[in-house]
C-alpha cells in the first residue's frame, strides 16, 4: 500500500491549531489560538537545505510560531518530524535542529516527532552524548501511530486524530485488494463527516484520505470520487493539499523537461536559458498530473491550459 508522507506538510498546516488541542489537553489556556500562526519553511530551510530533485522526502519538517497567552508578544517555537522510516540518526537530526534553530531565534522550543514506520522497535526519544564528565541529553517529544489504538482514536472528537487514524489504517492493513481499501476509506469518510468539524477542515481532511492511501486501480479512483460525491452532496474542490499536489508535479514535470532539453544537446541554452517549448511543457505538466493525482481530464485541461482533446491523446499513450 502507496502512502505519501510529503501530505503531511499541508495537513499540519490545515490543522495546526487541532494538532496543539491533540497533544496538549489546556492548550486553550496555554496557546493564544486568535493570533495566526506562522509557518517557517523557508527559514527552516536556510538552516537545513533540502535537495530540491527530493519531491517524495524521506521526512517532513515544520517550524511554527505560535503565541501564548503569558503576554502580548510571548511566543514560541514548535518543531514537528515526521519520520516515515527507520534512522539510526534520527535523535542527532532533532538535537542538530534543536540548537540551529535556537541560535537563530534565541526563543523556547518545543519538538515533536511523529513516527509513521512500520518498524515496532523503532521509537527514539532523545538523544545523548556524554565525554570525560560533559554530558549533553536533549528529550523530545515522540508519537509512534503504529502503537496507537483505533478505537480510542476513533472516540475522540479532534479532527487531528483522523489524521492519525488514516495513517494508522494504512499502517495496520498492509497489502490488501482495491476492494478492502475502497471499503476502509469510505468507512473512515463517513466517521469523518459525522463529526461537527468546520467545513473547510473537513475538505481538508477528505483529500488527505483521498490521496495518503492510493487505489492501484483508475475504476477505483473513480467510484471513490463518486461516492464521495453522494455522500457530501457536493462536487469535489481544489484545497490545500490538492494545491500541494499540483505544485509538486509541476516542479516534478518542468525538472524532466529541462532534463530533456540538456539531453538533446542545446549547449547554447547553458548561456541564454535553456528554452524548452511549450507543448513540451505542457507535456509532461500533464504526464506528471496524470501519474500523481485521480483529476479527470477535464481538471487537468483547465489546470495545464490545453484542450482536452489534448489531455485525452497523453492519457492514452499511457494506457499502452
Amino acid at each position: 500500500m502507496k502512502r505519501d508522507d510529503a501530505l503531511w506538510k499541508g495537513i499540519l498546516e490545515d490543522l495546526f491549531d487541532d494538532f496543539l488541542r491533540f497533544f496538549f489537553e489546556n492548550a486553550n489556556e496555554i496557546f493564544d489560538m486568535n493570533r495566526p500562526f506562522e509557518f517557517l519553511d523557508k527559514e527552516l530551510e536556510q538552516l537545513f537545505p533540502t535537495n530540491e530533485e527530493e519531491f517524495y522526502p524521506r521526512y517532513v519538517d515544520k517550524l511554527v510560531k505560535v503565541f501564548t497567552k503569558e503576554g502580548n508578544e510571548q511566543w514560541i517555537l514548535v518543531h514537528v518530524e515526521v519520520q516515515g522510516a527507520k534512522d539510526r540518526l534520527f535523535a542527532q537530526r532533532m538535537y542538530t535542529y534543536h540548537y540551529r534553530i535556537w541560535d537563530k531565534y534565541q526563543k523556547p522550543i518545543t519538538a515533536f516527532a511523529i513516527l509513521t514506520d512500520t518498524n515496532r522497535n523503532f521509537h527514539p526519544t532523545f538523544f545523548e552524548q556524554a565525554l570525560l564528565g560533559t554530558k549533553i541529553r536533549y528529550d523530545f517529544n515522540t508519537y509512534k501511530v503504529l502503537l496507537q489504538d483505533e478505537v480510542s482514536l476513533e472516540q475522540k472528537n479532534n479532527p487531528f486524530a483522523m489524521v492519525i487514524l488514516t495513517v494508522l489504517t494504512a499502517l495496520k492493513k498492509g497489502k490488501v485488494s482495491n476492494e478492502e481499501l475502497f471499503d476502509l476509506k469510505i468507512s473512515l469518510a463517513k466517521r469523518l463527516l459525522s463529526r461537527q468539524i468546520d467545513k473547510d477542515k473537513i475538505r481538508g481532511l477528505m483529500n488527505f484520505l483521498k490521496l495518503y492511501i492510493r487505489f492501484g486501480n483508475d475504476d477505483f479512483i473513480t467510484k471513490f470520487d463518486e461516492q464521495i460525491n453522494i455522500i457530501t452532496n457536493q462536487s469535489t474542490k481544489n484545497m490545500g493539499i490538492e494545491e500541494f499536489v499540483l505544485d509538486r508535479a509541476k516542479r516534478v514535470g518542468l525538472k524532466q523537461g529541462m532534463e530533456k532539453g540538456i539531453k538533446k544537446g542545446m549547449e547554447k541554452g547553458i548561456e541564454k536559458g535553456i528554452e524548452i517549448s511549450n507543448t513540451t511543457k505542457n507535456k509532461l505538466f500533464v504526464e506528471s498530473l496524470l501519474e500523481k493525482t485521480d483529476f479527470n481530464d477535464d481538471k487537468i485541461a483547465d489546470i495545464v491550459g490545453v484542450s482536452v482533446a489534448f489531455v485525452g491523446s497523453i492519457r492514452e499513450q499511457f494506457k499502452k
